[in-house]
């Protein structure tokens, strides 16, 4: 199983999950917001990680769950929730790769995502030894969150 305690400006959140390879799910409980209510979301992997960020520096932060999917090519997803300014927590949206121009050129899985310098990265190997990282800024969406793309660069 997966388990980790997440603190950030008197914030914090318990992510667990079972680890199953079939009908797993990912527990996000958080302690400090006025509406504490857990969260429990279907995933379709393993929880490889979770990080605890304030990408949009209103210090109510947001947590960011690691799944990796099953298969040869090692696919990420993400389940993240941001905090509506240390009340209740709602739903990050990461739009697909196929929706930034150009992005998923090359694209063959083993990726990995992580919060970079104050920025969410989406990073994945291509042909030739090179990487291509996407980097996203947190937005508020219509009714939830989203990650905003910003840039692609290559290395």
């Amino acid at each position: 199983g997966f388990r980790q305690a997440l603190s950030l400006h008197g914030i914090d959140y318990e992510v667990s999950s079972p680890n199953l390879a079939r009908g797993n799910s990912v527990r996000i409980v958080p302690r400090g917001l006025l509406d504490d209510s857990e969260i429990v979301q279907p995933v379709d992997g393993i929880v490889s990680g979770a990080e605890i960020a304030d990408l949009d520096i209103d210090r109510a932060p947001e947590v960011y769950v690691y799944v990796r999917l099953p298969g040869p090519q090692a696919r990420m997803a993400l389940v993240a929730y941001g905090s509506n300014r240390n009340r209740s927590l709602s739903a990050i949206f990461l739009p697909p790769l196929e929706q930034v121009p150009g992005a998923s050129d090359g694209y063959a899985g083993h990726d990995a995502m992580a919060i970079v310098e104050s920025v969410f990265a989406w990073r994945f190997p291509l042909a030739g030894g090179r990487y291509r990282q996407l980097q996203y800024r947190l937005a508020k969406g219509e009714a939830s969150w989203v990650l905003k793309f910003e840039r692609m660069t290559e290395f």
